[in-house]
């Protein structure tokens, strides 16, 4: 396994040029496909977008490969339960949900990231190109001679537990639990992994995921461009004997392999702004409130997907890392909702400030549109009766949400098969009190 000493390129949204140091000049000179490319290589463009979107949309990369993508045998069903557009399958449930932290393989399984791909919720359809799923990765082996890709939208992966080692066909980059990357449509990658591997995936297939905007925040905080890193170009020229190398696509909703006699990650060099990027969730710059009032989560919106509606995203992924809280005259955790939005939350490490006992590092919950929630009664107490002075929040946690403006429907995996939907979660409600006194104006 070759990791050590990776370099990436840095920016989100840029235009890159990366060639492998072993093949200088390996990139055509002015001009994207030459009648004859430097080492005898194939070009080849992966568009990400029509070739007519407006040029600040606009998403394309040339690969030059020594082999182009087409050559493989004809794809046949892959055989996967539990994963893919399968979230009709019970009737819909309305309660609020809570998961314990999801099952890695035992010692004796055997688990690659495809097979332990699990999908938990989700709405709409590839084919119409609307819509999202999210899904649990839980695996223990490498996926040797076999590489994923996603021909319905992008994967946008939060690892909870293990390193993710991922070769893509632009190069490669190492995945830690406070990270995170996006693989987005139709790029080829391959994960390693040395140990127990757990991390959720946030699943678009409306459109690309993009900054913010900042608003009256200014020029600059929450995730900066600098932060994001793309890897550098680096090929293998390797046959693999009797077409044993397997392409595994994601289409419509469902896996096909295909078996071909090359690894496709023979790409000598690229260009383009179509690419696969990783963040450090700790590179966050938190904005917060100094006066009074606990503000809305969308300040913590690291990357969002937008729809067509002004303002309301396909889907957001938001985080609440360590910060200072800073409030006067204020209930701080966050308050009792109910939302247009479906809120569907993680946790990579720690304890959430909102949920300190129940909600575990690798579990979830699910808040869907119009079902109430908010803190549990501990929280609710202690808060109410704290010391207002400023504090740290959050010190060794990371919980995110995906949010979505969709209405996201649980799979039977999901609330049925894994067996890790916690019945009790309501339970943590039940205990709040009646503190209203009609005689009483002034909070004692």
């Amino acid at each position: 396994m070759d990791f050590e000493g990776l370099k990436y390129l840095t920016g989100f949204g840029s235009e890159f040029t990366s060639e492998d140091p072993r093949c200088p000049g390996a990139l055509p000179h002015g001009q994207n496909s030459p009648q004859k490319c430097p080492y005898g290589l194939y070009a080849e463009q992966l568009s990400g977008s029509a070739f007519t979107a407006p040029r600040e949309g606009n998403k394309r990369s040339w690969l030059y490969r020594i082999r182009p993508s087409v050559i493989h045998e004809p794809f046949q069903p892959f055989a996967k339960k539990h994963f893919g557009n399968n979230w009709n399958e019970n009737p819909p449930n309305p309660n609020q949900m809570r998961w314990l932290p999801f099952d890695l393989p035992s010692d004796d399984e055997q688990v690659d990231f495809v097979e332990g791909l699990h999908t938990v919720c989700g709405a709409g359809d590839p084919r119409t190109r609307h819509g999202i799923a999210i899904h649990v990765y839980l695996c223990n082996k490498s996926m040797g001679n076999k590489c994923f890709y996603n021909s319905d939208g992008d994967f946008l992966l939060v690892p909870q537990q293990g390193v993710l080692y991922i070769t893509t066909e632009f190069g490669k980059m190492t995945v830690s639990p406070n990270e995170i990357c996006v693989i987005q449509q139709g790029m080829r990658f391959n994960v390693h992994v040395t140990k127990p591997s757990r991390g959720y995936i946030l699943e678009v297939f409306d459109n690309h995921f993009q900054l913010p905007y900042l608003g009256p925040i200014g020029a600059n905080g929450l995730a900066n461009p600098r932060d994001f890193l793309t890897p550098v170009a680096w090929f293998e020229d390797r046959s693999v004997e009797e077409s044993q190398y397997r392409v595994i696509s994601k289409f419509q909703g469902h896996l096909f392999v295909a078996q071909q006699g090359h690894s496709p990650f023979d790409v000598v060099a690229w260009h383009g702004n179509y690419v696969p990027y990783k963040y450090d969730l700790s590179l966050f710059m938190v904005i917060n409130a100094v006066q009074f009032d606990h503000c809305d989560p969308s300040i913590f919106t690291v990357l969002t997907c937008p729809s067509n509606k002004p303002g309301t995203a396909i889907a957001d992924f938001v985080i609440f890392p360590p910060r200072w809280s800073v409030q006067e005259h204020t209930f701080r955790p966050p308050y009792y909702h109910r939302n247009c939005m479906s809120e569907f939350m993680g946790l990579v490490m720690g304890n959430y400030e909102a949920k300190e006992e129940g909600f575990l590092p690798g579990g979830a919950s699910l808040h869907s549109m119009m079902t109430p929630h908010g803190p549990d009664t501990q929280c609710f107490e202690a808060a109410s009766n704290a010391k207002l002075v400023p504090c740290r929040v959050a010190d060794g946690t990371q919980a995110f949400m995906f949010e979505s403006s969709l209405s996201l429907a649980v799979t039977k995996w999901g609330e049925e098969t894994c067996q890790k939907l916690d019945a009790s979660y309501y339970k943590c409600w039940q205990t709040l009190k009646k503190h209203f006194n009609p005689k009483e104006k002034e909070p004692q």
